[in-house]
């Protein structure tokens, strides 16, 4: 009987060694960057891996992005979040967590680190799941394995340093030109997006300027962007409403603008830009503004009514003349 269960205790921790050693990888393509000019770090990974978002990006604002897959070991990113926050470099923090790798498996790992200063680092293991590698730019590292070939990081990189605007926008053209090069070779699942700001997410003491998840859907990548417009679309409004509350309404009033260009179909904001313009000399952007609003929103008229009595906004009801354009039938009661 002794000698069974020796033999069952063997051939089990036998079967669990092997579970651990063949667990599927994160095959997957993704970017880490950062934006030299406002210091914003970023993330941004899509893989048929569900929930890649769960596994793959790290970062901390002011410290770094991590990107961490094929065969992942999951902790290197919260041990290369800490290392930087040590005063480490990139490539320091990467030498170091390599060397401490005890698992199995390490041959197959792929990592990306973009560190506050701007150095970038990258390892592909010669057993990371083919075709793997990686390739840098000055300011971020794109990589990725099981993928149809090297021309999948080499349009990652083409397409961010081409695109204007935002670290997230160009993590996002990343992102899409890499899917458009052949991505995953297996296709589709989940996508992520991690951006970094100190104090730039919304509400009080949150980096998290950007962080949305697509953890399973046949076209992940759509889905990304709705997200995306969505999360910019108020951040503007936070930013907005954080101005207003300074009284800087000029600022308050772009980022009314950006707002409304990631949500062209939000009432609030036309509504909000519409005072804003009014606000700072011009009437008949405000009523164009106030026009949209009211096309979006059945109850514009008591909205408006609401927002009319804020303290920057209510000379607007001594302007008979504005009024009469806005309300032909009267003023509403």
């Amino acid at each position: 009987m002794r000698k069974i269960l020796l033999v069952l205790l063997v051939l089990f921790a036998a079967l669990s060694l092997v579970s651990a050693q063949s667990l599927p990888p994160v095959s997957t393509f993704s970017i880490v960057a950062i934006d030299p000019q406002n210091g914003d770090l970023g993330v941004t990974v899509a893989s048929r891996y569900f929930s890649v978002g769960s596994v793959v990006p790290w970062g901390m604002a002011g410290v770094g992005a991590v990107a961490t897959q094929a065969n992942v070991n999951v902790g290197y990113g919260q041990q290369a979040i800490d290392l930087l926050r040590q005063g480490m470099t990139a490539q320091q923090v990467l030498q170091k967590i390599m060397e401490d790798d005890k698992f199995p498996g390490k041959d197959g790992r792929q990592i990306a680190i973009v560190d506050a200063k701007g150095n970038v680092a990258a390892y592909t293991g010669p057993n990371a799941p083919k075709w793997a590698g990686d390739r840098q730019g000055k300011t971020w590292s794109a990589q990725g394995n099981i993928l149809v070939g090297p021309q999948v990081p080499e349009a990652m990189g083409k397409a961010f340093e081409s695109t204007q605007g935002e670290l997230a926008e160009k993590l996002f053209a990343a992102l899409k030109a890499g899917d458009a090069a052949g991505g995953d070779s297996r296709g589709r699942q989940s996508a992520s997006m991690l951006v970094l700001r100190k104090g730039g997410g919304r509400n009080i003491n949150n980096d998290r300027y950007i962080y949305i998840n697509v953890d399973d859907n046949p076209d992940p990548f759509t889905e990304l962007r709705r997200l995306l417009d969505l999360n910019l679309a108020y951040n503007y409004g936070d930013q907005m409403f954080k101005a207003l509350s300074a009284n800087d309404l000029p600022k308050a009033k772009m980022a009314a603008q950006k707002m409304i260009q990631y949500r062209p179909d939000g009432a609030n904001g036309h509504m909000q830009l519409g005072f804003l313009d009014y606000a700072t000399g011009d009437k008949q952007g405000s009523l164009d503004e106030f026009n949209k609003a009211r096309n979006l929103n059945k109850d514009f008229d008591n909205q408006w009514k609401e927002e009319a009595n804020s303290p920057p906004f209510k000379n607007m009801l001594d302007d008979k003349e504005f009024l009469k354009k806005l309300f032909p039938a009267g003023v509403p009661q």
